[in-house]
């Protein structure tokens, strides 16, 4: 009786000295199940850095076409105040030759009243009708230069709405460049996080065979 308890004892000591060691054998990874492990974990890290770089990537193509529409519009108004700046010149000039036309209008009345009122007296018809005439020709001048006046105005106005839009047109140039710069590199990021995630694929492709 006591040799068949010790053996049965014996028996059972060894059933659970194989379960501990099995036990212990599986709580114990081998070095295929940590490669395995690091190239999944290898792979969930490529596919995040591959989503960011894409966000990026994207950001960056919204910011390229944001400063396009940018550059067209301040060409447009670049443009458009190119033109009011000429339109301003044609005016200033023409009111010029009209200012300096009143001018020897002017003179010309001047030298006939004085001829009048010596040949005819300052009150005779003819003084008169020279009077008349240089006041007309005085506002007329006058009118003239308050015209040349506000197109010096104009111009200048004009001229600093373009300059203005000349910088914006610079400023949107520098953004363009840069946009476009750190979207290319954001393209070559998303390039290696492609290749990177392909490697690690392949890795644990192989890890899985066993080498």
């Amino acid at each position: 009786m006591n040799a068949e308890f010790l053996v049965r004892r014996g028996v059972l000591a060894m059933a659970f000295a194989g379960l501990l060691a099995a036990g212990a054998y599986a709580q114990d990874p081998t070095p295929q199940q940590e490669d395995i492990k690091a190239d999944k974990k290898d792979i969930r890290q490529d596919k995040k850095d591959l989503a960011k770089d894409r966000a990026d990537r994207d950001a960056d193509q919204r910011d390229i076409n944001k400063d396009k529409r940018d550059l067209g519009k301040d060409r447009a108004d670049r443009n458009a105040d190119q033109r009011d700046i000429n339109h301003d010149k044609r005016d200033l000039t023409k009111d010029r030759v009209d200012r300096n036309a009143d001018q020897r209008d002017i003179n010309k009345d001047k030298r006939d009243l004085v001829r009048d009122d010596a040949k005819y007296g300052a009150n005779s018809s003819e003084a008169k009708a020279d009077r008349k005439d240089l006041r007309t020709d005085r506002a007329d001048r006058n009118k003239d230069q308050r015209d040349i006046n506000h197109d010096k105005v104009d111009l200048s106005k004009d001229r600093a709405d373009r300059n203005s839009d000349q910088r914006d047109i610079n400023h949107d140039k520098k953004d363009l460049a840069k946009d476009r710069k750190d979207r290319n590199k954001d393209q070559k990021d998303i390039n290696k996080d492609k290749r990177n995630l392909h490697k690690d694929r392949k890795d644990l492709r192989k890890d899985r065979k066993g080498r």
